[in-house]
């Protein structure tokens, strides 16, 4: 019977009502079924979402970076990187890697898809091509945020676990003590410090086959013309 707060999510979501009510509903299915009494249900849902709370700041993050994008916050990323000479979407890249992969290496956020590579990266990525290759094709458009993900995704993936006090550190060394295996926190830091720094280069390499295929395609489109 406790199972059934899954079974009325699962229904809930195929008949689709509206999600909150059937959390809620299933919830205090769940609850009951449990032999919980009301007071004690809302009180356990309380603090769940008191310890949680921090969830909600995502939630928030959308609508600022929505405005900052209406009064010109990627217009501005565009035209910061126009005034760059020869800089490429594969440098603008290659540079956000490696700033990436040592801020997480420090142990800093720098934010991530939503709070930094849409708003920021990928407009200045998409900058560099346009001011050498004026408007863009929309498959280098779409190929331009694929990279810029990439890069973000990259760098937090394959240069976190360089921080010593990682969560990934920390559940890697308890993971192998509770084996047998007797291995610290530095010996990890160790081992993902090439791997670092292997992820890089292949990164560059990546972004600068990146900067050809823009010049390739951009190249044939204007022999279209």
């Amino acid at each position: 019977m406790q199972l059934i707060g899954i079974v009325i999510v699962i229904v809930g979501f195929i008949l689709k009502f509206d999600t909150i009510a059937v959390v809620l509903t299933a919830g205090l299915a769940t609850g009951l079924a449990a032999g919980m009494g009301i007071a004690e249900i809302l009180g356990t849902i309380g603090d769940t979402f008191i310890k949680q709370r921090h969830m909600a700041l995502f939630l928030l993050i959308l609508p600022i970076i929505g405005l900052s994008e209406r009064y010109g916050l990627k217009q501005r990323a565009i035209e910061l990187i126009k005034n760059i000479k020869n800089l490429s979407t594969g440098k603008v890249l290659s540079l956000y890697l490696l700033i990436r992969e040592v801020a997480i290496a420090l142990g800093l956020r720098l934010g991530g898809q939503t709070e930094f590579v849409r708003p920021l990266i990928e407009p200045m990525a998409n900058g560099a091509a346009v001011s050498e290759y004026g408007e863009l094709d929309e498959k280098v458009e779409e190929k331009i945020k694929a990279a810029s993900a990439a890069a973000d995704n990259y760098g937090n993936f394959f240069a976190q676990n360089i921080f010593m006090a990682n969560s990934g550190v920390l559940l890697i060394a308890g993971t192998l003590e509770e084996l047998g295996y007797q291995v610290d926190t530095l010996q990890i830091v160790q081992i993902a410090i090439p791997v670092a720094i292997i992820a890089l280069v292949l990164g560059v390499i990546q972004n600068l086959h990146l900067d050809r295929t823009i010049r390739k395609t951009m190249a044939k489109k204007r022999g279209d013309k």
